[in-house]
């Protein structure tokens, strides 16, 4: 980057980088509070998935289920450019401040939503307000963190993913259970409040360095509703009958891919060596794994007959090799290249994904499926702060917010389009019931598994 962060204690002119601890006093409340943003935005997405069912049927609109999703995931994509756009020209403290009020009034209209008309468009709010956040985050450590301590902060953003992962859908049950389920959504208002007034000191000393952005916001953001658009329609051609549904889904894509090419830095769709394939390998590896997470728990019930509640410990296991590969790389930072991280994440990446294709079709134990997701899980583990950190080392001050927003779009795009696709995969082959859909889903994340790999080695010209 051509300038450092404001705020580089670990980068002293003449001396050996050397890494600064996390909660040290320089970073201590901006850690602190960004962690515990991240935190509470994972334990929403994950309590949403666990009482949608409840809340649908209380606002009469099981018609809209899927909507309550979708409408989230196509919201964060304009959230994201919204705020590189506004971060790159006026730096990253007012976005980030204006994303969770954004993000906290959809979790107070969703909590308070009468039906479910607002409820949907509750979580649009909420979508924006988190697709902003993800990307002004990103930015603050830029401006906050020396670069040698940005695998570590990354790390600590995708270990916050793990106790949610662990104990959100658990918690978001038992305050149904014991309050309802608006309480879900009320409780995370409070609790937002409390990370961003922790935020507050260290934005407060952040130097904005804004300048111009070259960028013209109105097109990009055009461009960032048709991407939404793309993404909700292919979500929505699954739902279609097959012939129908695998047209509508090409036409979808393709409008999609069109759209998405000029959000992405030059080059990303073709794998050009450099940043362009640092980001599309963040996409990359997004639709591998969660095309293939959601199908694990579904495959432990119906062909296993694992419960429910015993079939999500599969996810666990997976978030915490993903914990505990982000929290070796975080440990050996410079000692572990960045490239190398990256090749053998997307090893293990694939070799999880080919050990669940392995076990679902020679039908092995369910043990086996757990095992290979611990192997998927720490690849990721290994790869999302390392990527992170390359993309910020890519950048420099003037184009910090739309390279992350790049990424984060990448992120959002690549496991929406993945998702929905596996999805009209698994519907046209057979019911659930058998196993030749589980089979073809894990045949399509296995190929997507591979090309990650491909990537992966092209990412090597990123000066760090």
């Amino acid at each position: 980057m051509t300038d450092e962060p404001a705020t580089t204690p670990s980068t002293t002119p003449g001396t050996t980088p050397t890494t600064t601890p996390l909660l040290a006093p320089s970073y201590r409340l901006a850690t602190i509070g960004m962690v515990s943003l991240v935190f509470l935005a994972a334990f929403e997405a994950l309590a949403v998935t666990t009482i949608m069912p409840t809340v649908s049927a209380d606002l009469h609109g099981r018609a809209w289920f899927s909507a309550a999703f979708s409408a989230t995931l196509a919201a964060s994509v304009v959230g994201m450019v919204v705020a590189g756009l506004w971060s790159d020209r006026n730096g990253p403290r007012l976005p980030l401040l204006a994303s969770v009020v954004v993000f906290a009034g959809g979790l107070l209209l969703a909590g308070l939503a009468p039906d479910i008309g607002l409820f949907v468009a509750a979580r649009f709010l909420q979508g924006l307000g988190g697709g902003a956040m993800t990307v002004a985050l990103y930015v603050v450590v830029a401006r906050i963190y020396a670069p040698i301590d940005h695998p570590r902060i990354f790390g600590a953003f995708a270990a916050a993913w793990v106790i949610p992962s662990m104990v959100g859908p658990s918690i978001a049950g038992a305050v149904l259970e014991a309050f309802g389920w608006r309480w879900v959504f009320l409780g995370v208002v409070a609790l937002a409040a409390g990370a961003t007034v922790l935020l507050l000191p260290g934005l407060r000393d952040l130097v904005d360095n804004p300048e111009p952005s070259p960028l013209a916001s109105g097109r990009r953001l055009l461009l960032a509703v048709v991407v939404a658009g793309g993404v909700v329609a292919v979500d929505l051609a699954g739902r279609a009958p097959a012939s129908v549904g695998f047209a509508a889904a090409a036409v979808a894509v393709a409008v999609l891919l069109v759209a998405v090419r000029p959000l992405l830095p030059a080059g990303t769709l073709v794998a050009r060596r450099g940043l362009p394939a640092v980001v599309l390998l963040r996409g990359a590896i997004a639709a591998t794994f969660f095309a293939t997470e959601i199908y694990l728990p579904y495959l432990l019930q119906e062909r296993y007959d694992v419960p429910a509640w015993l079939s999500g410990v599969t996810l666990t296991v997976g978030a915490l090799g993903w914990s505990g590969a982000s929290h070796v790389q975080a440990r050996l930072g410079a000692r572990l290249d960045h490239h190398a991280a990256l090749r053998l994440g997307a090893a293990l990446l694939l070799g999880g994904v080919v050990g669940e294709l392995a076990a679902c079709a020679l039908e092995l134990t369910p043990f086996l499926i757990a095992a290979a997701w611990v192997l998927a899980g720490a690849g990721m583990g290994l790869m999302f702060p390392r990527i992170s950190a390359l993309v910020l080392a890519a950048s420099n001050e003037r184009d910090q917010g739309g390279n992350s927003a790049a990424m984060a779009i990448a992120d959002a795009v690549g496991g929406a389009t993945a998702i929905s696709l596996t999805g009209l995969v698994f519907t046209a082959v057979g019911p659930a019931s058998e196993l030749a859909p589980f089979v073809a889903a894990l045949v399509l994340t296995t190929v997507l598994a591979a090309g990650a790999l491909v990537v992966s080695r092209r990412v090597e010209h990123v000066l760090v």
